[in-house]
């Protein structure tokens, strides 16, 4: 994809000045965020000028203008991947989310559309806040390289059709940074800073075309459907105007997105959907809605309803769970995951059932305070350079609608400690609320469709 010609940063102009103009909200010009991006890569933006330069455009936004520049200077910082000579034989798809509780879409999407006929090149971050991040689930799997090099990456791609890894030195180096201080400075939820973390990152990696998963709800960074929809609309923009052709899709994330929620606990999860053993509903109906759109944006199903079958063909057949096991063993990862998960993904030592404090039908839940739970487990960060434990987290996770009682708990807390575990177990009561009906209202997981304007 053809990307503007580099130009060099605005003379004489020192960074403290551009931030302080930022700050009393001043439009950046082309040349201007070019300067700001080429301090946060080489290091010459200290790590406190970076964050405060994070909280000017968190409080005085950015015109879709400046966060287009922001993206393709983030792009340019490091190298763009050309999938040309690669001769692959199918279009560069890709799915972003903007973060959630218990989503593991990415984990099984990727393989499905490489069981499709299209080619995923995948760029995923860590966990961002009370959400969980892709990379930090695949790290849970011994030997599998988040950060290989480029070539090691195009490798994994033409062997599985999938390769999901981390931003590695080559790809969009001064996001790479900037990302890591969002996730220390409450700027994780800007909406530029967003639009330009995610595209930056995707147009790096060459893509033909893009679905973006967009969380609404208290587990998400976009907390109603409206803010959800403003995020959305800023990535079709701004993707519009970079050549990228994206889809985006509002989903529901006001409760946990599948069973489990934690890092190795979700990789179990994806296996055993892409096995067959365990399909959660909602995570099914998310994951084919978002694989659907890829494939006909690859030009690799008609319609969406053609897309939907071939989806589920690919599941049944085992043909998904094997592009796995490829991508698994191509970056470094046990060759026998897919059949032998138990013997390679961390068990946590303590595994309490933790019961309602009545008997009931769960009719709502704080989706961020689970999150959250999981953080204080030791499942994410609270600072930058905070390492996480795979093995903690929640399994058996229940949710609006469903029975709870003693004999039916409304998860089970995987700790290292028995104090870690009761300490969680009284977060999780507090965050559901236990009523005697159902719930008013049971939303579809998938709320909304969004394209971009031709």
């Amino acid at each position: 994809m053809a990307l503007p010609e580099r130009r060099g940063p605005t003379p004489r102009v020192t960074h403290g000045e551009l931030i302080r103009r930022k700050r009393d909200g001043a439009a950046l010009t082309d040349e201007e965020i070019e300067a700001i991006v080429a301090g946060i890569a080489d290091g010459s933006m200290s790590e406190g000028q970076v964050a405060a330069f994070a909280m000017a455009v968190y409080f005085r936004g950015m015109t879709h203008d400046e966060c287009a520049a922001l993206t393709r200077a983030k792009t340019r910082s490091g190298t763009v991947i050309d999938w040309s000579r690669d001769d692959l034989g199918g279009p560069i798809l890709d799915k972003h989310s903007t973060g959630g509780v218990g989503d593991n879409v990415s984990l099984i999407l990727a393989p499905v559309v490489a069981a499709c006929g299209g080619f995923v090149p995948m760029i995923s971050g860590r966990g961002l806040g009370h959400t969980g991040g892709t990379l930090d689930k695949l790290a849970s799997i011994p030997g599998y390289d988040i950060a290989p090099d480029l070539a090691r990456f195009r490798a994994a791609v033409r062997a599985a059709g999938c390769a999901i890894v981390g931003q590695t030195e080559d790809l969009a180096p001064a996001d790479r940074r900037l990302y890591a201080i969002r996730d220390v400075t409450a700027t994780a939820d800007s909406i530029p800073l967003i639009t330009a973390s995610i595209l930056g990152k995707k147009l790096a990696a060459g893509l033909d075309a893009l679905v973006m998963d967009v969380k609404v709800g208290s587990g998400a960074h976009s907390p109603s459907v409206e803010a959800g929809a403003a995020l959305a609309e800023s990535l079709l923009t701004v993707a519009a105007r970079t050549g990228l052709r994206t889809v985006a899709l509002l989903t529901d994330m006001t409760r946990a997105l599948g069973h489990d929620v934690g890092n190795a606990l979700e990789i179990r999860e994806a296996i055993e959907f892409l096995t067959g053993q365990r399909r959660e509903s909602r995570l099914h109906a998310v994951t084919v809605a978002l694989a659907g759109e890829l494939l006909v944006l690859g030009g690799l199903a008609r319609d969406l309803d053609g897309a939907a079958g071939t989806v589920d063909r690919v599941l049944a057949s085992g043909a998904a769970a094997e592009r796995f096991a490829r991508m698994v063993a191509a970056l470094g990862g046990p060759a026998d995951l897919v059949e032998r998960p138990a013997r390679h993904l961390a068990l946590a030592p303590v595994q309490l059932a933790v019961a309602p404090e009545r008997a009931g039908v769960i009719i709502d839940v704080d989706a961020r305070a689970i999150g959250l739970l999981v953080v204080g487990l030791g499942g994410g960060r609270a600072r930058a350079e905070d390492s996480v434990d795979p093995a903690v987290g929640l399994s058996h996770v229940r949710g609006p609608g469903d029975d709870v009682s003693r004999d039916q708990p409304i998860a089970v807390v995987h700790a290292r400690s028995e104090a870690g575990a009761e300490s969680a177990a009284q977060a999780l009561r507090r965050a559901v609320t236990v009523g005697d009906a159902l719930p008013a209202l049971l939303r579809h997981p998938v709320l909304r469709r969004m394209h971009q304007v031709r």
